[in-house]
């Protein structure tokens, strides 16, 4: 059972509202993650970003979720980023208000957070770090990139079986103005969403 808060969330996402250009762009994506079902093996989404530090965070912990949302087995998220930064705060506080229980687990200038999503499943573990960290999958995963610079800096990602951009614009943008808490909560939101309609479309 996801905790529920985030289970009530995840019912109000209108999965409809999503363009059909957009749902072209989600389409290699489903793909993907049905041929992995199909044959029974193992899903790992690895969501990449420039800095690792607000939508590579929010995709794989929403993506995890949603996973568990539709009763998909074997899915494993991680994220990176072309370098490692930190998780930045408000992405951290946008989650949480979300639902999800967060446990700050090191402190320092990366700090590492325990991010649960379900009383009794593992905690997903947030910090910034490289794509090709050792915690992430070295093979057989899908990389994402959710932002068009690290789409255009990683030309070549090894180990990856299918590259895939599902970009977002970044609302670093609004950080430290009085727009800052609703713009971060749209995009988690829209990140949110998109990936309902991801798992919403996989046959089990």
């Amino acid at each position: 059972m996801l905790l529920k808060k985030i289970e009530h969330q995840i019912s109000y996402l209108d999965e409809t509202s999503v363009s059909t250009a957009r749902k072209n762009t989600l389409e290699l994506l489903i793909d993907y993650v049905q041929s992995k079902v199909d044959s029974k093996q193992v899903i790992c989404l690895n969501f990449i970003c420039t800095h690792n530090s607000r939508r590579s965070h929010l995709a794989q912990v929403w993506a995890q979720a949603l996973a568990h949302y539709f009763n998909i087995k074997n899915v494993f998220c991680y994220s990176g980023g072309t370098e490692a930064t930190a998780l930045f705060p408000m992405a951290a506080k946008t989650l949480e208000n979300a639902g999800f229980d967060i446990q700050t687990i090191a402190d320092g200038s990366n700090p590492i957070y325990a991010i649960k999503y379900s009383d009794n499943e593992h905690p997903i573990i947030g910090y910034s770090k490289k794509f090709d960290s050792d915690f992430n999958p070295k093979s057989e995963f899908a990389a994402i990139l959710t932002c068009s610079s690290a789409d255009q800096d990683c030309p070549f990602i090894a180990g990856a079986e299918v590259r895939i951009p599902i970009t977002f614009e970044d609302p670093k943008a609004f950080d430290h103005t009085p727009q800052q808490t609703k713009k971060y909560q749209e995009r988690s939101l829209q990140i949110a969403t998109d990936l309902k309609y991801v798992f919403s479309k996989i046959k089990l």
